[in-house]
């Protein structure tokens, strides 16, 4: 799973997540090395989708996310930035459940596209080319988030309009100014990294500010 992060927030998430970082930005330099100038043309979204970098959620994370989202076959799954779309396959491929994934990048989705028909579940999952803040996300009842705290707190209004019982599960950063349900922490098996992950259940509950 793929986490959409603005290029005017690097330095906010390099403080946070280096070692993820220092990889998607090695790839992007070896991606943009190993192209020929001449096919750089043919990719009219390029400068739209360089101002997102995505950072891969390891495998053995996406599933915990899943299982304390407590997905199951009469779920309706989205993924908000879904990048390679891992997580709405594994949620799909594990659980039968339908999963949507969104992201801004045309690249992206046509990778979770792949991944999609790769395992064959085109009828239950699909992908996206949307602004995940223009998504209306009153019909899923599981949301999942890889997003920095300002990016989710702009999510807010879109939210709490889930249907009540709706879970969200938010890796890595909280949704600022709401109330979580609980904290798990973890480390992967992949590299080692102390993680979190932020479980919420609709209607979200605001935190009282101080007088």
């Amino acid at each position: 799973m793929f986490r959409e992060i603005m290029a005017s927030e690097i330095s906010s998430f390099l403080r946070c997540n280096r070692a993820g970082l220092i990889i998607a930005l090695i790839g992007m330099i070896l991606r943009d090395l190993l192209v020929p100038s001449c096919c750089l043309a043919d990719e009219p979204t390029r400068e739209t989708e360089d101002t997102a970098i995505h950072v891969p959620t390891p495998m053995d994370v996406v599933a915990r996310v899943l299982v304390e989202a407590r997905v199951n076959k009469d779920d309706v799954l989205y993924d908000l930035g879904c990048g390679d779309g891992r997580i709405i396959v594994e949620a799909s491929k594990t659980y039968g459940c339908r999963a949507v994934g969104y992201d801004i990048s045309e690249r992206k989705v046509a990778q979770s596209t792949d991944n999609i028909n790769k395992h064959g579940l085109d009828r239950l999952a699909k992908a996206e080319l949307r602004d995940i803040f223009e998504v209306d996300l009153s019909r899923a009842s599981v949301i999942t988030l890889y997003l920095l705290p300002e990016l989710n707190e702009r999510l807010i209004p879109q939210l709490e309009k889930l249907k009540e019982g709706s879970r969200v599960v938010a890796h890595e950063f909280p949704i600022e100014g709401i109330q979580h349900d609980r904290i798990i922490r973890l480390k992967s098996e992949g590299d080692d990294v102390p993680r979190k992950i932020y479980l919420y259940t609709a209607p979200l509950k605001r935190i009282a500010s101080s007088p």
